[in-house]
């Protein structure tokens, strides 16, 4: 890469240091302003950080490498992501922001599953942290690799090397601001994010001669549109789609639903985020498409399909532009880190230390904690990315499943069903957890291959949390009255302010 490249870059890296800076002054003094910025958050911030830390790298490498290598097949896990933010939006997010805070202002995910039963101290806190910590660092370490390949691709550098400045940037502003730091970047790394995803398609469509053109040369790789609609499976589709169910138990992503201003804003917020993510997903799709049609046509060498963004960013832009878009694949990646990151800290500060530490956990002591918990999870997570191997876009599909089955739907049940229980939440989310490690690990098949390979694990794993939650809540006593009270509170409150 040209010099100019690099100073762009090192640019970028400065800003969202000052954004740390910055936050860290204005938001950081107790729990509620590290964890949640105040619940104070902008419709605008809300909207692109949420889109943000949901895309992360893969949107710019995995989705692009994905259709490079499967085709048009790619298309349905599109449509069920965009479906499923939509639904995200319009079911969990107005609900979730009130009963948070109806249920004794609760700061994470965790402390709501167990004050919504007014149990703070109740089993389902500790174990929806742990799984919060173990999936998390899965999760964060598909960043990191991300973040390696992109060093190794682009610049020439070290794979190792990369995985160390990625990780020192994103931890230094996470640990400085806290939330606020987190939200605040996200949303400039959005708007870097939704330029490039638009500018890199675009430019390298303009070296074919229309759209006959392109399709005859990718056809060469992949089938044709029409053939790829007709050949896909029944269980193919079922997996494609259920992608979107994962949205309603992603704790980076609903958390941006706690912390908004207010009900009403969620609508601004609803339209501003599904228009940026429909333009994104396309562009990375398009990526993909024109990057093998351009392969093909100009017998371009593509050793990782994942790098097709990187090699388009080198070949067809001046160096300037070349470390802008860099910076985009960066800030996918840091922007979705820092968002796991600071979830995973406030699972072990709050859920874990403070709920053991009691009364005698001060508000900077919890910050503190909360602190040592980022760079806890960063160093076990930049272990796993080690092996430079591994698929972006499978080690996301895993812990999405992992989330999407242990939280999504005792987050559902949660918001809408009244007589949920303390240990039907429990029985949950044990079951979605257990149901997507055994898909995804034991080699049941004769082949020797998981269940994975049949169907995605966040099909079984949502309908099996789904089902025991729901037998246990028949079978298990009624729930409290003041869980009665909270819940119909909410209702009342929500109500009002729509």
């Amino acid at each position: 890469m040209d010099n100019m490249s690099y100073v762009t870059l090192a640019l970028y890296f400065l800003a969202m240091l000052g954004i740390g800076v910055f936050a860290y002054k204005n938001s950081t003094s107790d729990m509620s302003g590290y964890l949640l910025g105040g619940r104070k958050v902008s419709p605008q911030v809300t909207a692109l950080s949420a889109g943000a830390s949901d895309m992360s790298g893969w949107m710019l490498m995995g989705l692009p490498g994905a259709m490079f290598v499967m085709g048009y097949d790619t298309i349905f896990i599109a449509i069920g992501l965009t479906l499923g933010a939509l639904i995200n939006y319009i079911v969990v997010a107005p609900k979730l922001r009130v009963f948070t805070e109806v249920a004794h202002d609760s700061l994470t995910i965790p402390e709501f599953f167990a004050k919504r039963f007014c149990e703070p101290k109740g089993g389902v806190r500790i174990i929806s942290a742990i799984i919060i910590v173990l999936f998390f660092t899965l999760y964060t370490s598909a960043g990191l690799v991300a973040g390696g390949k992109l060093f190794e691709s682009a610049f020439g550098l070290s794979y190792h090397l990369g995985l160390i400045v990625t990780l020192a940037v994103v931890v230094s502003y996470t640990l400085l601001g806290g939330f606020l730091a987190v939200s605040m970047t996200d949303f400039v790394q959005g708007c870097i994010m939704f330029l490039a995803l638009v500018l890199v398609p675009v430019v390298a469509y303009q070296q074919f001669d229309g759209i006959s053109d392109l399709n005859h040369f990718a056809q060469l790789s992949i089938p044709s549109f029409s053939t790829s609609m007709s050949d896909v499976g029944f269980w193919a589709l079922v997996s494609s789609l259920a992608w979107g169910l994962g949205y309603f138990g992603q704790p980076h992503i609903i958390v941006r639903f706690m912390a908004i201003r207010s009900v009403s804003d969620i609508k601004i917020a609803r339209t501003i985020g599904m228009s940026w993510m429909l333009v994104t997903i396309l562009g990375a799709l398009a990526t993909g498409l024109v990057g093998v049609a351009y392969a093909n046509k100009f017998a371009l060498v593509v050793d990782d399909p994942e790098t097709i963004f990187i090699i388009f960013s080198n070949l067809l832009f001046h160096p300037l532009i070349s470390g802008f878009l860099m910076a985009a694949i960066l800030a996918a990646i840091m922007s979705t880190i820092s968002s796991q990151l600071l979830v995973s800290a406030s699972s072990l500060t709050e859920d874990i230390y403070r709920l053991k530490a009691g009364k005698q956990a001060t508000e900077k002591e919890s910050v503190r904690i909360g602190r040592y918990g980022v760079a806890g999870v960063a160093i076990m997570a930049m272990l796993l990315a080690l092996d430079s191997s591994n698929s972006i876009l499978s080690l996301v599909s895993n812990a999405w499943a992992g989330f999407g089955a242990a939280f999504g739907p005792l987050v559902l049940f949660s918001l809408y069903y009244k007589n949920l229980t303390h240990n039907a939440a429990v029985a949950g989310i044990i079951t979605g957890a257990v149901s997507v490690l055994f898909w995804i690990y034991a080699p049941v098949l004769s082949n020797g291959e998981s269940l994975s390979s049949l169907v995605y694990e966040i099909v079984p794993g949502f309908l099996a949390s789904s089902l025991v939650i729901w037998l246990v809540c028949k079978f298990d006593k009624k729930p409290s009255q003041e869980t009665i009270l909270l819940f119909n509170k909410t209702n009342q409150i929500l109500a009002e302010q729509r």
